[in-house]
């Protein structure tokens, strides 16, 4: 990753940080992160609850891995939890105090207080139990922005080299059975267009590959006609538009991320980016690459919004062995890619 700034070269880069499901690790591994990233240029806001937050630094300061910050260091946007939410289970108050905190943190970016937002995870499952009938925490930052999608792009840089893994889904959280509804040659240009809106950051002629949907990209129609139909007639006119792109495609699903895999260990020369058409077989090859270093970034919005890609680990929730190292990618990418 590229250095990022002392504190005696500029001003702090303010985040904005929703600390995710109380019952969970987001208040860890925010708290081990930040402890990481003391020595950077940045000014965190955490919003959640004061007390939680102490509470928890309180508690695992015994049974942590590693030191977290204390929370009395930092700025917090103090929005109070009902009552005490124990450890390890969502239900429909830490779904309720999640969504308030997600929603106060992106209004602090929206007002100009913060530069990018930085959010910890969030359970689908206690936000349906508060009466929040959202996929994920993507759709409700759309929602706020006032924006009809969202894309989700998840991004880790090689720890060999410079080269940056991304992969931008064209479906989200969807049932499978629904993807191929879905799927249409205006949704996938509109991908394609974000894809190359943000490669072009790092390269000025990217190259992009695109996922088929089906077994050996449908075998020339023998197992499955949506290559043939309308993605292959789709990539060819879209390749004319952007001379400036690479782009290869419809791969094989099964074949398509062994680039990443190869230039992720030599730490380039792979790809600059890769479109995965439908969640799982984006984030499969994802996470079995960059698992820890792999971060959830929301293009589309006014603002950056950057998260750890892992869930709520109610499993290991308030025994201090969470790992950090997706939170600080999360907050090394706001870093990097927040306008000065």
């Amino acid at each position: 990753m590229n250095r990022l700034p002392n504190r005696s070269e500029s001003n702090a880069i303010r985040l904005a940080i929703s600390v995710g499901d109380p019952a969970g690790i987001g208040s860890e591994v925010t708290l081990k992160a930040l402890h990481r990233l003391r020595h950077l240029e940045l000014h965190p806001v955490l919003v959640g609850c004061r007390r939680q937050l102490e509470q928890s630094y309180q508690g695992l300061r015994a049974l942590s891995t590693e030191p977290l910050i204390d929370p009395a260091e930092l700025d917090i946007i103090d929005l109070p939890l009902p009552q005490t939410v124990p450890a390890g289970e969502g239900t429909a108050i830490s779904g309720q105090a999640s969504f308030r905190w997600l929603t106060a943190a992106a209004e602090r970016v929206l007002n100009g207080d913060c530069q990018a937002l930085v959010t910890a995870p969030i359970a689908k499952h206690a936000w349906h139990a508060a009466g929040h009938h959202y996929p994920g925490q993507t759709e409700r930052l759309a929602e706020l922005c006032a924006v009809s999608e969202a894309s989700m792009l998840f991004t880790a840089r090689s720890p060999h080299g410079s080269w940056r893994l991304n992969t931008l889904l064209a479906t989200t959280h969807l049932p499978l059975a629904q993807v191929p509804d879905a799927l249409d040659a205006r949704r996938v240009e509109m991908k394609l267009d974000v894809l190359r809106q943000f490669s072009l950051r790092f390269n000025p002629t990217p190259q992009l590959v695109v996922a088929g949907l089906n077994p050996h990209a449908g075998e020339a129609g023998v197992l499955g006609e949506e290559e043939v139909t309308w993605l292959v007639p789709l990539l060819e006119r879209w390749r004319g538009q952007h001379p400036e792109v690479d782009l290869v495609g419809p791969l094989p699903p099964d074949t398509c991320w062994l680039s990443a895999a190869e230039a992720w260990r030599r730490g380039g020369g792979g790809p600059d980016g890769y479109l995965a058409l439908y969640h799982d077989q984006g984030l499969i090859p994802v996470k079995l690459l960059a698992f820890d270093a792999a971060v959830n970034t929301s293009l589309g919005l006014p603002f950056l919004r950057t998260s750890p890609d892992h869930g709520t680990g109610f499993s290991i929730a308030g025994q201090g062995i969470a790992r950090p190292d997706s939170m600080q990618a999360a907050l090394e990418t706001a870093l990097e890619l927040s306008p000065a």
